[in-house]
């Protein structure tokens, strides 16, 4: 698969997450591990690494969120806020299992490589695609690695070092197919049908 049609495919599960329910959010996620087994372990790390957002986005909706008290106790969540709270931390997994599924299938060079074909048509308004390209490849690169405990008191000292990256950026083109068309119109399709349904 070419990198860019699986950015698009990406981009059209994401946005299609936030139009669908329990039922399309499990479709989702049996497509993804089904295709991409691979992908499961990177997604359980993933939702490691996030269980703290997923707390607070759970606790912040099913508290703010207006409606008829839980229990009828008042420091209780409503059953609106938990409905909605719950609704949206499983799409927030969702979402999370699709870049597994994107890293898994592209990896770093691809993401970059794919990002750079999507975007290089917009030099003609001036966008410096290289210059974005750079630095999202050193913000990937940056992110693949774990930081030491206490890193971001040295990051944010006045005399801190720059963190060092590669001198040559290589990026791999490859041609685009008819299955890579296939795909992406079957994302479209996808996600019309979310956003309609």
């Amino acid at each position: 698969m070419h990198p860019s049609c699986a950015l698009i495919v990406w981009l059209a599960a994401v946005l299609g997450t936030q139009f669908v329910g329990y039922a399309g959010l499990a479709i989702l996620l049996l497509g993804i591990s089904l295709l991409t087994p691979a992908s499961l372990v990177r997604w359980l790390a993933y939702v490691r690494r996030a269980r703290w957002l997923l707390l607070t986005l759970w606790l912040i909706l099913a508290y703010n969120t207006p409606g008829e008290a839980w229990q009828d106790w008042v420091w209780a969540p409503t059953y609106e806020g938990v409905a909605e709270a719950s609704l949206q931390a499983a799409r927030l997994l969702v979402m999370l299992a699709c870049l597994a599924w994107l890293f898994v299938n592209v990896g770093h060079d691809g993401m970059v490589g794919g990002l750079w074909c999507l975007l290089r048509h917009f030099r003609v308004l001036g966008l410096d695609v290289e210059r974005l390209v750079v630095r999202l490849s050193l913000v990937l690169a940056n992110l693949q690695t774990v930081p030491e405990k206490g890193a971001w008191r040295r990051m944010l000292a006045v005399d801190a070092a720059l963190a060092g990256g590669p001198e040559v950026l290589h990026l791999e083109v490859l041609h685009w197919s008819g299955r890579d068309t296939l795909a992406v119109t079957v994302a479209g399709i996808g996600l019309m049908g979310a956003v309609l349904l």
